[in-house]
């Protein structure tokens, strides 16, 4: 059976930033969102947290392309993350969670489970 979710309101496109990320803080965690509008599809989410930190700070990462597969490096100790997949490049045993995000009109909106509840979203 498959989980319910939900899509909420996390900004609009006036609060991204081309090519670069930005943190909302939700329920469900910190989580990163990337605007890469040369891209299709152009937005993407991922965990905040650094895996290999602990620190939330993915979200200030550099954003890339390695191979073609749309990237943020961690801002700490520079392994690269797919921003599709979560999975780290450098080591695959290691994974973010992804979130579906998407564009309606100009409002950014993020899918959670119901489980996490209704979010009450903070840009950072």
């Amino acid at each position: 059976m498959k989980a319910r979710t939900h899509w909420d309101l996390i900004c609009t496109v006036e609060d991204l930033v081309p090519d670069s990320g930005i943190a909302v803080w939700t329920k469900d965690g910190p989580i990163a969102v990337f605007y890469l509008p040369h891209r299709l599809p152009a937005l993407f989410a991922v965990s905040h947290t650094d895996p290999f930190s602990g620190s939330n700070v993915l979200a200030r990462g550099i954003t890339g392309d390695v191979n073609g597969e749309p990237v943020v490096a961690s801002p700490l100790y520079k392994q690269h993350f797919s921003l599709r997949s979560g999975l780290c490049l450098e080591d695959d045993s290691v994974q973010l969670k992804t979130y579906p995000v998407l564009l309606d009109g100009d409002r950014i909106l993020l899918e959670l489970p119901v489980s996490v509840g209704r979010a009450e979203f903070q840009a950072a």
